[in-house]
């Protein structure tokens, strides 16, 4: 698995070591969650092709998560996450056609479809160009994926997550930000007038989706891996607010190429692989708020919150 010590991947690993899977982390480091020799790791990068190709030496499957994720990192920085989202991609597939990987699963995003808004999309829905380049390299690692299973007979299975959200998120996601800032006792900002929908995706329940994506029926399949209720960006904030503190809510323009929130279908993961979000959000919000408190570091003298900085990174970060 690479990308397996990050937040989606060691929830991951604990999905598919509760199945009595054997799992290969592939990551830059080691994984801070699991530490007691269940798990073998290889400290690589993806753009090392020929350590890539190693680690996959006798494994029967690839779970290919390792990605540039953080919208404000590739904006910032558009010609490494195209190293990272592409090419590392391309290094993963060959690696797995040249050790004779049967299957790998190939984690996209609902960001392909973009402003698409009439009706609710599904797998079979057309994808257009994107207007996001984080967008456009996991499009491109689809395209990839597909292609090459074509070309040299290794079986595919493309994921595309919703907004992945809960314990052990990355610090620049939308609900970490929020909740950080109502902690700290400083306004959230809201882009957009809030708007925005999104179909957030409780990370365990993501995590089983992804272990259940490893049956044979998959095989050559695409999957929304959703949930089935639509959240706002503002109602977000106001579920923060209920849990952590009722701070300002401050409201600015609306970013860029920023994702619209198109209705996307789960249906074809619920038939094919029995599998449903059942985490109703404000409970996975609970649970994060619960799991962030709980590995904080205590308060400060006068027994206000420490305050965690003023960064206010991508309020839409998939």
């Amino acid at each position: 698995m690479t990308g397996g010590a990050g937040f989606i991947g060691s929830h991951v690993v604990d999905a598919l070591l509760a199945r009595e899977v054997d799992v290969r982390l592939v990551d830059r480091h080691e994984s801070r969650y699991h530490p007691n020799g269940r798990t073998a790791t290889v400290l690589t990068d993806l753009r090392e092709a020929d350590a890539v190709r190693a680690a996959m030496d006798g494994c029967d499957a690839v779970v290919h998560l390792a990605a540039a994720a953080d919208v404000g990192q590739v904006v910032a920085d558009p010609r490494a996450s195209e190293d990272v989202n592409t090419r590392g991609t391309l290094n993963v597939l060959e690696a797995a056609r040249d050790a004779g990987v049967g299957r790998v699963l190939y984690a996209s995003t609902i960001w392909v479809y973009g402003e698409q808004a009439d009706g609710v999309v599904d797998e079979d829905s057309f994808v257009g160009i994107p207007r996001h380049f984080y967008t456009a390299t996991k499009l491109a690692g689809e395209m990839y994926a597909r292609s090459l299973s074509e070309l040299y007979g290794f079986e595919h299975t493309i994921l595309r997550f919703g907004i992945p959200y809960g314990p052990r998120a990355r610090e620049a996601a939308v609900l970490p930000t929020f909740v950080r800032r109502a902690h700290a006792g400083q306004p959230i900002t809201i882009a957009g007038g809030g708007v925005q929908s999104r179909r957030f995706v409780y990370v365990e329940d993501l995590a089983d989706g992804v272990a259940r994506a490893l049956a044979p029926v998959a095989a050559n399949r695409t999957y929304n891996l959703v949930s089935e209720q639509d959240v706002t960006v503002l109602e977000l904030a106001e579920v923060v607010r209920e849990l952590v503190a009722p701070v300002e809510l401050i409201h600015v323009d609306g970013r860029a190429a920023d994702f619209q929130g198109a209705i996307v279908s789960g249906e074809r993961a619920a038939r094919e692989l029995g599998w449903r979000a059942r985490t109703p959000f404000r409970e996975g919000a609970r649970r994060y708020v619960e799991w962030f408190l709980a590995t904080q570091g205590p308060a400060n003298g006068n027994g206000a919150p420490a305050a965690l900085g003023d960064a206010e990174p991508g309020l839409a970060t998939p």
